[in-house]
């Protein structure tokens, strides 16, 4: 668990709809990273903790995909310029 920056407080509520009343509050929210989210869940034991376990997972996994996709597509991109580059020459 860490608090939020206030910058990272505004981006959050910029972000979020349902944490607009955060803009009022005086003092900076705290948050959990996933992993921290995690120990948590499995300390608590209660459906609503197992149900946000799996949602924290799932959103972990669905990040990685994008990784791993949008990193091979650098690659095409990159040679694409060169063979458009090599067409131009």
């Amino acid at each position: 668990m860490f608090q939020v920056t206030a910058d990272e407080k505004a981006e959050v509520i910029a972000i979020c709809d349902h944490l607009s009343r955060l803009r009022f509050s005086a003092t900076l929210p705290y948050a959990f990273t996933e992993h921290g989210a995690l120990m948590v869940a499995n300390a608590l034991n209660s459906l609503r903790a197992v149900e946000v376990s799996v949602f924290v997972v799932r959103a972990a996994h669905t990040l990685d995909d994008i990784e791993r996709r949008l990193g091979s597509h650098d690659q095409s991109i990159r040679d694409l310029v060169v063979a458009v580059r090599r067409l131009m020459a």
